[in-house]
């Protein structure tokens, strides 16, 4: 027989009466695909395509505890019975499948808002969490009793639904951890000062959950360490209070986490700026001061690395959240010995999706949040002619291909991934190359044809037209060239062709400017790229913030400690209205747009990111008519209009799920 590949992955282990089939846990995290804050089909299919992938044991996101927490809108509400309907429709499906399934239990205390309820927030002590700054009411002790309660009953109503156990959250984003934090928890009685103290509303939490559950349900504590703020929580104390709860014999595993949500969330949901692995040492520590099964995290996006956790005996158990939202079958492809689909970490479409509280979606994955919606059947096998092999091109192959189409893809350069290779070139955005080689190598395992250096013309469009095969044009997009900025201007740069030879083809240090006018990060890649070249770099933007939208992606605060480090100037809300080349140099003329003062500054280049434009040549040479229809080309991609990879991956999807 072949050996496992990751054996230590594939080992079984049991939890209580239960036995997990693998160590690959798809551990709790918000969906919002709740309605009336009810749990829904889309949940079922969510979590259920998960299992049917093989993941070992799968966390529910959060079901609230008590009505007075209502954090955000689509939090599933525990504490009302009519959850039970939805609870059975995902534990049916999941526990079909094979996988353990417990459900996360938790009450977000300050760190959520009133706007809902209309009543305060609960806290152990009235202090703002810095987010919502809203001060709470801390909890009396008939509060506290009736909190512990709501955790017993919602517990109850989990079994009651199927659930083979419960795990609750003392970590990121609870009240449980706001007792447990010295910063926020100002407690004078029995339910402060010491650790003993802090940990005694956590403990009675878990003594009633288990006398609730009786012997044979699962309980497991979330805990959460390295919360970088003062005061906070630290791996010793995570420690400590993780050997208080195994004395009670009442907790079955423990599961693991950084960061804080409201202030360090990016340590949680860690962008691919920040090494795999980074939360392993909570683990460690916790498994040594208990002994008890550990689920280790952060940024595990490959088995291999989940096997060397478990062979190194810093976890038990591997949790793989954004690589099993990218690839349902992580799994059952890692066990086999297969390929993964690798999670980016980019943090477009999971968590920025879920921060504008939009469902969860994935950049690499159009059907994440969407699987319980119908695919359509293919209609008849045909040619698929595919013209570019970015993002949109390379995507829509592989799922044609693997829909019975015969595909081929013409690329004029000798490499696949078009704008993903562009982004990859930026420093700490590797993994975006990963995104290319994964789509391409998935396009080919399905048999579609990709031909590198082979431009396509309007001859060979027509041919194909009228042979009756179907034509995307994913051709991509060019930057555009300000107004001020004439051809041939030795001092200017693009963004791409920067951040590709940050030297500038200069033998030392210069000063440049960069106009960031993207908020993304094409702008800011050029920025740090060219700090970290040596130059010394201005960046002016015409937005409040520079890069704004790395914030939804949780890369703002790296980017800024880097740049920092680096010396980066800054300057907002600023446009540049002309320029003046003098000699070598050039002046830039700036004007705020506050305040309506102008000045200007000298540099040696200024570097340009902004909006693109589709590659129109293409299509404008193969049709004049209408871009729907079996007669003519579709556009998909930064083709049709120039976004960012998550779209273009999803209207490669679409094309090829019409054919």
């Amino acid at each position: 027989m072949t050996p496992a590949p990751y054996p230590l992955l594939a080992a079984p282990l049991r939890l209580r009466g239960h036995t997990v089939g693998n160590r690959i846990v798809f551990c709790a995290h918000l969906t919002n695909l709740a309605a009336d804050r009810l749990p829904t089909a889309a949940h079922a299919a969510y979590y259920g395509a998960r299992a049917a992938g093989g993941a070992g044991l799968i966390v529910t996101e959060e079901h609230t505890v008590h009505p007075s927490d209502r954090p955000y809108e689509k939090v599933i509400a525990g504490h009302d019975p009519a959850v039970l309907d939805g609870y059975r429709l995902i534990t049916g499906r999941v526990r079909a499948a094979g996988s353990v399934i417990l459900a996360q239990l938790n009450h977000n205390g300050a760190q959520g808002a009133s706007t809902y309820t209309g009543g305060p927030l609960w806290a152990p002590s009235p202090i703002p969490d810095p987010m919502f700054r809203a001060v709470p009411a801390a909890l009396d002790k008939d509060r506290i009793a009736e909190l512990v309660a709501g955790y017993a009953d919602v517990a109850a109503r989990c079994a009651a639904g199927g659930f083979q156990g419960v795990e609750i959250q003392a970590s990121q984003a609870s009240i449980q951890r706001a007792f447990l934090a010295r910063h926020t928890n100002h407690r004078t009685d029995a339910y402060g000062g010491d650790l003993a103290g802090r940990s005694r509303l956590l403990r009675e939490t878990v003594t009633a959950v288990r006398e609730a559950l009786g012997d044979e349900a699962i309980i497991g504590v979330r805990l959460g360490a390295d919360e970088g703020v003062p005061g906070g929580i630290t791996v010793a104390e995570t420690a400590a209070t993780a050997r208080l709860l195994a004395a009670t014999g009442a907790v079955d595993y423990f599961s693991t986490t950084t960061g804080l949500a409201t202030a360090t969330l990016d340590r949680i949901e860690a962008p691919m700026s920040t090494a795999p692995g980074h939360g392993l040492h909570v683990a460690a520590a916790v498994r040594a001061a208990t002994g008890l099964p550990t689920i280790g995290v952060g940024r595990i996006d490959e088995p291999a690395a989940g096997e060397a956790a478990l062979e190194a005996g810093v976890c038990d158990l591997v949790g793989v959240v954004r690589g099993q939202i990218a690839d349902p079958a992580f799994a059952a492809r890692a066990l086999a010995g297969r390929p993964v689909l690798r999670c980016s970490a980019c943090n477009q479409e999971c968590i920025g999706r879920v921060g504008f509280n939009r469902a969860i979606g994935c950049t690499h994955n159009p059907s994440a949040g969407r699987e319980h919606l119908p695919r359509p059947a293919t209609r008849r096998r045909r040619e698929a002619i595919i013209v570019g092999a970015g993002p949109a091109g390379l995507q829509a192959a592989a799922v044609a291909a693997e829909r019975g189409h015969r595909v081929t893809v013409y690329e004029r350069a000798s490499f696949v991934g078009g704008q993903l290779l562009a982004a990859a070139r930026a420093p700490h955005r590797a993994a975006m190359g990963r995104l290319a080689d994964d789509l391409a190598r998935r396009a080919r395992a399905a048999g579609a044809h990709i031909r590198t250096g082979t431009p396509a013309d309007p001859d060979l469009i027509a041919a194909a037209l009228g042979s009756g095969a179907a034509v995307a044009l994913a051709v991509g997009s060019a930057a555009q060239r300000p107004a001020w900025a004439p051809a041939g201007a030795s001092w200017f740069r693009g963004a791409e062709e920067a951040t590709a030879d940050p030297a500038l083809g200069a033998a030392g240090p210069l000063h440049v400017l960069v106009v960031e006018g993207t908020g993304f990060h094409p702008g800011t890649g050029a920025v740090e790229a060219l700090a970290g070249a040596g130059h010394t770099v201005t960046v002016c933007t015409d937005a409040l913030v520079v890069g704004q939208d790395l914030g939804v992606t949780l890369d703002r605060p790296g980017w800024r400690a880097r740049t920092a480090a680096l010396g980066v100037r800054e300057r907002t809300a600023v446009l540049v209205t002309g320029v003046r080349p003098e000699g070598r140099r050039v002046t830039a003329e700036l004007y705020d747009h506050l305040t309506g003062a102008s000045e200007t500054l000298t540099v040696d280049r200024i570097v340009h990111a902004g909006p693109r434009r589709p590659r129109t040549r293409l299509w404008s040479a193969a049709t004049a008519g209408a871009e729907t229809g079996d007669g003519h080309p579709v556009r998909i991609g930064d083709a049709r209009a120039a976004r960012r990879a998550d779209a273009a991956i999803r209207e490669g999807e679409q094309w090829a799920l019409s054919l």
